[in-house]
């Protein structure tokens, strides 16, 4: 499990009135685990303030992904978790990677 490095992070619900009562906009480089076919992994980023309920609606990574599926979610308070999967049919060891990541907390 790789544990995400230089995180910058942006709080805020600017692009999203009405939708989001508060939107998280964060920057991160992760270098995932060498993984073979069939294998994953859970890395997380820590982002105060989110908390489980919130949604990461969007992803983004400076790498192609090689096959590798990515599921990411809310897993605790103050952590997003991707799961790194890969069925590619082949080992993928991806490069370090700048990682992006949106998460929106619904209006109530």
């Amino acid at each position: 499990m790789a544990a995400a490095t230089a995180v910058v992070a942006r709080q805020g619900n600017d692009q999203f009135r009405g939708v989001y009562s508060d939107t998280w906009e964060v920057s991160c480089v992760l270098d995932a685990s060498n993984l073979a076919d069939g294998a994953g992994e859970t890395n997380t980023i820590a982002v105060p303030g989110v908390r489980l309920g919130d949604m990461v609606i969007g992803f983004s990574s400076s790498v192609d992904l090689a096959g590798i599926t990515v599921t990411r979610y809310v897993s605790a308070a103050g952590v997003v978790s991707l799961r790194y999967q890969n069925e590619s049919g082949g080992a993928v060891d991806l490069a370090s990677a700048t990682i992006r990541v949106i998460v929106g907390r619904m209006v109530d």
